[in-house]
C-alpha cells in the first residue's frame, strides 16, 4: 500500500459528485407500507410511542402526510441519564385514481396508523366477459 500525503482539498474535488446522485437527501421509510386492494388503497405506517392524539395527517394534492411527536415529561426529584423522546414523519404521493367525494379513514392500533383512500369507480377492476 502506497504512502499518501493528506491534502485537505482533496475531499473537495469528489464535493460535486454529491449533487449528480440521485439518491442525494432521500431516506427510505422502511416503516412505511403502500399498498391497493379491489376498493381501497392504504397506507399503514409506524407510530410507536405517540399519543394518537399527537399525530396529525393531512392530504394535500394527492400526497399523504402523517407527523407525530410525543417526549417524555421531566419530573422533579429524577435524574435523568438518557430522556427518551420520539418523532415520526412521512410524506408519500398516493397512488391511483382516489375517490375525492369519500373521505379518507385513519385508525390507530398498536402503534400502527392505517389510512384508507377509497379507489373511484373507474379505478375499480372490471371484469370483462369472454365470448363465444
Amino acid at each position: 500500500m502506497a504512502i499518501i500525503r493528506w491534502d485537505p482539498t482533496r475531499a473537495l474535488l469528489h464535493w460535486p459528485n454529491v449533487w449528480e446522485d440521485e439518491d442525494w437527501g432521500v431516506t427510505p421509510a422502511d416503516n412505511l407500507d403502500v399498498y391497493e386492494t379491489n376498493d381501497q388503497v392504504v397506507v399503514k405506517a409506524a407510530v410507536a410511542g405517540v399519543d394518537p392524539e399527537k399525530v396529525e395527517v393531512t392530504f394535500e394534492k394527492g400526497v399523504l402526510s402523517i407527523t407525530g411527536s410525543e417526549e417524555t415529561d421531566e419530573k422533579e426529584g429524577k435524574k435523568y441519564y438518557r430522556k427518551a423522546s420520539r418523532s415520526y414523519s412521512y410524506r408519500v404521493a398516493i397512488p391511483g385514481n382516489i375517490d375525492m367525494s369519500k373521505e379518507p379513514e385513519a385508525t390507530v392500533t398498536n402503534g400502527v396508523i392505517v389510512v384508507s383512500f377509497h379507489k373511484a369507480e373507474e379505478a375499480k377492476p372490471k371484469k370483462i366477459a369472454v365470448k363465444r
